[in-house]
């Protein structure tokens, strides 16, 4: 006996539908992790000290990411060496690598500015988008686009304004906020297979 996604074994269709067959029969997987995620962002929001933690978590990650990206920028420098850019990825590399190194080395300063950076990001992220819901006014759903535009410029200057005193928290707060969004819309996503 066939099924209907057997009649569309090549077409996008059929490859979602045989996806889609393979989640359903996991969704208690999705629903587990998002209960997992969701209790490590409800500890990470637990107090100052788990706020400090989170944010001691998200520089070792950012740092590490950097390590990898500048060593493996370093080996394509070399193999760039005849195209004319060798020094320059070479240079961007070692920048990569040293910070990341940093990062490890001094999480405190590392944290202040990487804590300074996303305010900045959140409030030029945030005019950007303020800008862009102008410009699609007035289209449906506009007004949602201005509205996270200023939750964003509000955010970047609360971040800036305490400045660096926040930094110890800051980016534990965030990682605590990612992971129980991130774990409800997982959550949400193993129930949905459910049905």
């Amino acid at each position: 006996m066939s099924t209907p996604s057997d009649s569309l074994p090549h077409s996008p269709a059929g490859s979602l539908a045989g996806h889609l067959k393979e989640l359903r029969a996991k969704w208690g997987w999705f629903v587990a992790l998002g209960i997992v995620m969701i209790l490590a962002g409800l500890i990470a929001l637990g107090s100052s000290y788990t706020l400090v933690i989170g944010t001691l978590i998200s520089v070792y990650y950012i740092g590490a990411m950097m390590i990898v990206g500048g060593v493996a920028q370093i080996f394509h420098a070399f193999g760039m060496k005849g195209w004319g850019g060798f020094f320059f990825w070479l240079l961007d590399g070692i920048l990569y690598l040293a910070a990341g190194v940093l990062a490890f080395t001094q999480p405190d300063l590392a944290a202040t500015v990487l804590t300074l950076l996303l305010g900045i990001a959140l409030i030029i992220g945030g005019l950007f988008r303020a800008i862009a819901a102008f410009q699609m006014r007035p289209a449906p759903g506009w007004g949602w686009i201005l509205f996270s535009a200023i939750i964003a410029i509000i955010l970047g200057v609360e971040i800036t304004v305490q400045w660096p005193i926040n930094s110890l928290w800051i980016l534990g707060l965030f990682l605590g906020i990612d992971l129980l969004f991130n774990g409800f819309t997982v959550l949400m996503f193993g129930l949905g297979l459910k049905k």
